[in-house]
């Protein structure tokens, strides 16, 4: 084995532990990661030594301690968000003991040190030692309310859930290591001859000449500033030039004054940096990642934004995997806000893959993105352009936005397809990426907002339907679970959504209910349910119903109904009801509203459009 390939296998092996220790130490992930790094760096700077250590993490150890250490004094202590409970818990009962007794106990339990190696380390003797890490024990155990035998296992749990980091990659790591070597070399040089000089400046001729080979006057020797080492992100995969610049969003967005914010790899904090987001990442194991955020400036009416990212994954396949994690953010949204999904469609000429989804966060102030995301090669492409207003602005000027984004990686190393100049990427309506599941039923995102509430809809678990079919009308009685023309209704499966914050009439939600059947008995199923809604009115007096929409075919029929029911002289009920077919895929929509609580009715036919569109797409 080469001494690079022994290196890099003692790298990928130690970091992860290393960053726990530095982070257990600090409770600061970058402060943490750039600690391991250089450490790593002045390692490899070393590594003739270092290799011939009996362990070199042994080595590296206190060295990233004390990068970790140096940089951590001058900042209180941090608390990282979306840690686990467990986890941020033993972090904050460590910060409330001592810089020494951290040390010893993480050399305990998560180093494996032994006594008397410790004692050297942290510059103690053995008894005093031994002191520190029995008051450290008791002492995390009385913050963290756990007995001092679990003490050891709070610890070493830390390693079963290292925090989520970017790595550079080994040759960057040695790459630095090696002009570090090369500039302290240079230093070292000029020293000695700076030495040299100024020791024959101390003998000189009678005359006060210093003497020299050619008896020339020599000048006043001083040392080149040394240049910096250059930190490994400076040479990664993916250069800053190749996110979208700020005078491109410029060009094709409204909006006056643009600037940038930062461009980073987001390493720090939660990492959610565009709505919708679950995780920093969409690939947790890729190669490199920027993002670069540009906003109008405060104070400017409608505030607008733009957030940029690029992932490069390890292959193709991984980057496929990657561009999917994000479709289902998006499609979703599980943020717990009042975000609903408006428009989906193809982009079509960028990369492999390319979509744009139209969002709209109905929480005050309301703010309507536009998200791109397309897959070029191993890179996927996100750009989310949001502004604080309810309308949506140029699409097709998106989709340009998008194609900038994939221009700038398509030359890099596994790009992809660059995206033809020649002609502007074409916007091509289409049925919503799948997001429930099943994947044939609608999903809160789907949902559009009511009148008089600002709190989010919640739907319940699909499951079977067990009882009476909670979206039927009292005119239609419509039941999945019997049988039409001898076929049994085959994956009859109904959810609610409600408002519980809302505290509204125990009658109001909308209810969905889906099944399966051959397509001619789907047919006569919804034939049935038409017939019946058109003869209610003539059966039942007090029944008022309104056709809304009404269109069949042979592949697909929807129809809706505005159905008012009076319960008294004084007191009547409304229902929006649904149906809908997609080949053998059938589906009935019920909404009760509540008074002053109420969808417009424009709303709803969209939203039994977007089931109709579900049950398509969904099967």
């Amino acid at each position: 084995m080469s001494r690079e390939e022994e290196f890099d296998a003692f790298y990928r092996d130690a970091r992860d532990r290393l960053l726990v220790q530095t982070f257990a130490l600090t409770g600061d992930v970058r402060v943490a990661r750039s600690a391991v790094r250089d450490a790593f760096v002045e390692a490899w700077h070393h590594w003739r030594k270092v290799s011939r250590h009996a362990d070199p993490e042994d080595w590296v150890r206190p060295h990233a301690w004390q990068h970790a250490h140096r940089r951590h004094v001058a900042r209180p202590w941090h608390r990282e968000k979306g840690l686990d409970p467990e986890v941020a818990a033993t972090l904050e009962a460590l910060a409330k003991i001592t810089h020494t007794q951290r040390r010893v106990l993480l050399l305990t339990h998560l180093a494996s040190v032994r006594l008397e190696d410790m004692a050297h380390e942290v510059g103690l003797t053995v008894e005093d030692t031994t002191r520190e890490l029995q008051t450290a024990t008791s002492q995390l155990a009385v913050h963290r309310g756990s007995p001092t035998t679990a003490v050891p296992l709070l610890l070493r749990s830390l390693l079963e859930t290292p925090p989520e980091v970017r790595w550079p990659r080994a040759s960057i790591i040695r790459r630095s290591g090696a002009t570090r070597r090369r500039t302290h070399t240079t230093i070292g040089a000029v020293a000695a001859v700076a030495a040299v000089a100024l020791t024959g400046a101390l003998v000189s001729d009678p005359a006060g000449v210093r003497p020299t080979l050619d008896r020339a006057t020599v000048g006043t020797v001083s040392a080149p500033r040394p240049t910096s080492t250059p930190a490994p992100e400076d040479a990664q995969v993916l250069p800053t030039s190749a996110m979208v610049p700020v005078d491109r969003v410029a060009d094709l967005l409204p909006g006056r004054g643009w600037e940038e914010t930062r461009t980073h790899d987001n390493t720090y904090g939660d990492g959610l940096v565009m709505p919708c987001q679950q995780a920093r990442y969409a690939d947790p194991r890729l190669v490199d990642a920027l993002v670069r955020e540009v906003r109008t400036p405060r104070g400017s009416e409608p505030r607008r934004s733009v957030v940029a990212t690029t992932e490069v994954s390890r292959s193709e396949a991984a980057a496929r995997r990657a561009m999917g994690r994000l479709a289902e953010w998006f499609a979703r949204c599980e943020d717990g806000g009042r975000t609903q999904l408006l428009g989906t469609s193809s982009v079509e000429g960028l990369g492999e893959e390319a979509v744009q989804l139209v969002l709209r966060d109905w929480d005050d102030p309301v703010t309507t993105t536009v998200v791109g995301m397309a897959r070029s090669g191993r890179f996927v492409v996100t750009t989310a352009s949001s502004v604080r207003r309810a309308s949506v602005e140029v699409p097709r000027l998106q989709a340009q936005l998008l194609a900038t984004a994939v221009a700038g990686v398509c030359g890099l190393d596994g790009g992809g397809r660059c995206p033809d100049d020649s002609r502007a990427p074409q916007l091509r309506p289409r049925d919503p990426l799948p997001a429930g599941d099943p994947a044939t039923m609608l999903v809160e995102t789907d949902l559009p907002p009511v009148s008089g509430v600002d709190a989010p809809w919640v739907g319940t678990r699909p499951g079977r339907i067990r009882g009476d079919n909670a979206a039927a009308t009292r005119c239609d009685r419509t039941s999945f679970s019997g049988r039409v023309g001898g076929s049994p209704v085959r994956g009859a499966t109904t959810r609610t959504f409600l408002i519980p914050e809302a505290e509204l009439p125990v009658e109001f939600g909308l209810t969905e209910t889906v099944g399966t059947l051959p397509p001619p008995q789907a047919r006569t199923f919804v034939s049935d349910i038409r017939r019946k809604m058109s003869t209610c009115s003539d059966r039942d007096l007090g029944t008022e119903v309104l056709t809304a929409a009404s269109r069949a075919g042979a592949a697909e029929e929807l129809a809706v109904w505005h159905v008012t029911v009076e319960v008294s002289e004084t007191r009547s009920v409304k229902y929006y009801m649904a149906v809908a077919r997609s080949g053998g895929q059938v589906l009935q929509l019920g909404f009760i509203p509540a008074p002053g609580v109420e969808m417009d009715r424009g709303a709803f036919l969209a939203l039994a459009e977007r089931g109709l569109q579900r049950l398509r797409s969904g099967a």
